[in-house]
This record gives structure tokens, sequence and C-alpha cells, in this order.
């Protein structure tokens, strides 16, 4: 089974690092907008600039950081984003107890952490690659994914329950701590092999991550993939701030069930992430990128649907639990894809460049829909990012390009062994 395959102690011990922060980032999953809507009063526009401005300048910040990830112990690195980002989210819950906490403080924390993010995710997409054998990328990235969800569908309802017994910013501590947790996991794992990288004198300069773009852009299918992925995640994540105001403002839904609207369909994740092997084994990586690809989009249009009551949350979760049950089928085969289609020495830049890309799209996007919201209201941009979400599946590859000559990069139709073989 895929759950019993073995991949050695070391990546035992970065499992477990990664689910703690995970759980705790689960527990506090939409917070910072939360805590806007909540505490500051924040109306659309304010909490859609609150998710948009983090991202874009955590982006900006995270371009000189590929080169230096790249030459750096990895572990070293991972270990050094998750005590950035445990420092600066623990200065929230301070700061609200003496009554300092501000949009502009919101605003910091989001970027800082957001440019953690980015370098954490270079560090330990180049890790595991060094950690693993190749053919086991696939199921390595389907038990991060299959963490993933079940750390937020346990999350958010803890998380609404404490808020509503322990104030707001509760659920920020704790993922603060996780943080925490997760570097000192990261330190047991003790690898001596996880040298820095010899290869270059002078680390910190913009061109490096120009490296990463170029490989992309180069590349037919991994280029098809990227455009698809920043369009479709950016659209996703810019629908989430529009639909915490629709929730808790314009339907009156209270805290703990706007977090089970997202927390049981969550669920789905556990689904998608553990047939990923199998439904590649039997299908190919080119059908879950075609077909998987394109239903994680088109259910996006459901959420301007959603109406007051019980009707609205279930609306919401069957919604949520189709697009989650598709994401975490496509998610690990595309990372895994990307891994083992990326050069060893440009793994960090690669995937600094991916989440740079990533993170610009879902600012502009949230930003442009909050501006759209402020004018005609949640629902009605709601709805426009729906619409756009049913063009998404355009820009997924198409056919194969396969080379005759032997091990092309752009094969994307290379089966894996059957779950468990």
């Amino acid at each position: 089974m895929l759950g019993r395959r073995p991949l050695g102690r070391r990546f035992g011990w970065l499992w477990a690092s990664y689910a703690v922060s995970a759980y705790g980032s689960g527990l506090g999953f939409g917070a910072l907008p939360l805590i806007a809507v909540l505490v500051l009063h924040a109306g659309p526009a304010e909490v859609s600039v609150l998710s948009a401005v983090g991202p874009a300048v955590g982006a900006l910040i995270a371009v000189p950081l590929a080169p230096w990830v790249e030459v750096r112990a990895k572990r070293r690195v991972m270990i050094t984003m998750d005590l950035a980002r445990f420092a600066a989210m623990a200065t929230i819950p301070v700061a609200y107890a003496f009554g300092l906490l501000g949009f502009v403080h919101l605003l910091v924390i989001s970027v800082v952490v957001a440019a953690a993010r980015i370098a954490f995710g270079a560090a330990g997409g180049a890790y595991l690659k060094s950690l693993v054998r190749p053919d086991d990328l696939l199921v390595a990235h389907a038990r991060f994914e299959s963490t993933n969800w079940s750390a937020i569908a346990v999350g958010p309802p803890l998380g609404g329950a404490a808020i509503g017994l322990f104030g707001p910013v509760v659920t920020v501590a704790a993922d603060a701590l996780s943080h925490l947790l997760s570097a000192l996991g990261l330190t047991a794992i003790r690898d001596p092999g996880d040298a820095p990288s010899p290869t270059r004198k002078s680390p910190v300069r913009t061109g490096g991550v120009l490296d990463g773009w170029r490989h992309i852009l180069g590349r037919p299918v991994l280029r098809a993939l990227y455009l698809n992925n920043m369009l479709v995640s950016g659209l996703i994540m810019a629908s989430e701030p529009l639909l915490a105001v629709l929730l808790l403002r314009g339907l009156g839904f209270p805290p703990w069930q706007y977090g089970l609207a997202f927390a049981a369909p969550c669920l789905g994740g556990l689904v998608g992430s553990r047939l990923a092997r199998r439904v590649v084994a039997r299908y190919g990586r080119p059908a879950v990128f075609r077909t998987v690809g394109t239903l994680r989009a088109v259910w996006l249009i459901g959420l301007a649907l959603v109406r007051p009551g019980a009707v609205g949350l279930v609306t919401v979760m069957v919604v949520e639990l189709a697009i989650i049950i598709n994401m975490s089928l496509y998610t690990p085969v595309l990372a895994a894809y990307r891994l083992e289609h990326t050069p060893e020495h440009l793994v960090a830049r690669t995937l600094t460049a991916w989440s740079i890309g990533q993170q610009a799209a879902i600012a502009v996007l949230t930003a442009l829909a909050g501006l759209l919201a402020d004018v005609t209201g949640p629902r009605a941009a709601l709805t426009v990012v729906g619409l756009l979400a049913l063009t998404t599946p355009l820009l997924l590859p198409r056919h194969d390009r396969k080379k005759k000559s032997g091990g092309d990069a752009e094969n994307i139709d290379s089966r894996l062994p059957a779950a468990g073989s």
C-alpha cells in the first residue's frame, strides 16, 4: 500500500516536521483575514489587500533568496525559515495583548511569512530530491499532500472553537509554535551529507532566479503546467477573502461554521492524495494533467451560489470537496514531475521561480477581485472569479511532446509502478 512504502528514517523526520507545521497552519487557517474582519473591522478591499500584499512583496524578497538557497545546506535553510516564521507570527498575540495590533502590522507579518515560505519550499524540494529515490518522489509528495489536507480538515474547526473560547489570536500563537517545533524536528535529522554547494562563489544575485524561469519556460509541457497552475491557484486563493466576507459579514455565519465549511471537505484530500500513484499507474500522467487538472478548476463557480443557513453551508462544503479531491490528486503528480524534470543544480532556483510566479498571480488576482467586490459586492466578484476559472483548462498541455531519443524530459507519459509495488 502507498502508506506502507518505507522511505527511510531521515524522510520520517522530515515528514514529521512537516506534519507539525502543517497542523499548526491548519489550526491558523485564514487567521490573518479573520483577525482583520473580527478585530480590525476590515472591509472586502482591505481583506483582499492583506491577502495580496503579503504574497506580492514576499515574492519580491524571495528573488535574491533563490541563489542564496541554492548554495547553502538545504536543511539549515529550512530551519532558519521556520525560526523566522515563528519569530514573526509570535509578535501578533503580543501586540494584541497590549492593544497595539494594527493593519500595517498584519501586512508586515504577511510579507515575512510569504518570503520565508517560498525559501523554505525551495530548500525543502531540493532536500527531498537528495533524500529519496526518483521513483519514490510521487509517494513522498503524496504523503505530504495527505498530511496537508488532513491538517486542514482537523485544524479549522478546532481553530474556530479556540477563537470562540480564547480570543481571535490564539490560533496564530499555535501556528507560530508549530514552526518552532518543526525547526527542532529538522535538527534531529543530523544529515552529514547536507552540505553547501561549492559550485558558485557569489550566490546573492537576482540572475539566479531567472535561470529557474528559463528552465520552466524553455520546456513546453512544464511551461503549460506552470501557466495553468498560476492562474488556477490565483483564482482559488482570490476567492478565499471574498468568501470570508460573504459568509462572516454578508450571511452572518459564525466563525466555527466558517471553519467547518472548509475543514470537512478537506477529508477529500486524503482520498485524492492516496489515489495519485494508482491513477498515474493506470492512466498515465497526461490524463491526470488534462482531466484532473480540468476538474480541479471548474467547480469554483459554485461558490457564487451560496445562500444563508444550512443549504448555504452544504453548498460551500460540496464545492470545496470537489475542488479538494481533484487538487490533492493533481498536486503531488505535478510536484513529482517538476522535480524529475529539473536538474539538481537548478532545483532551488526553479522552485523559487515557480513559487514567485504563483504568489504574484495570487497577489494580482486577489487584489483585482477585492477591488471588484468593493464595487459590485463579494457575490458578483465570486461569479467573475468562477467564470475565469472555467477558461483555465485551455492552458493545460494538450498532447504528448515526445522526442525520438531516450530520456526526453518532456515525455509526460512515463508510467510509474502500481501502488505498493
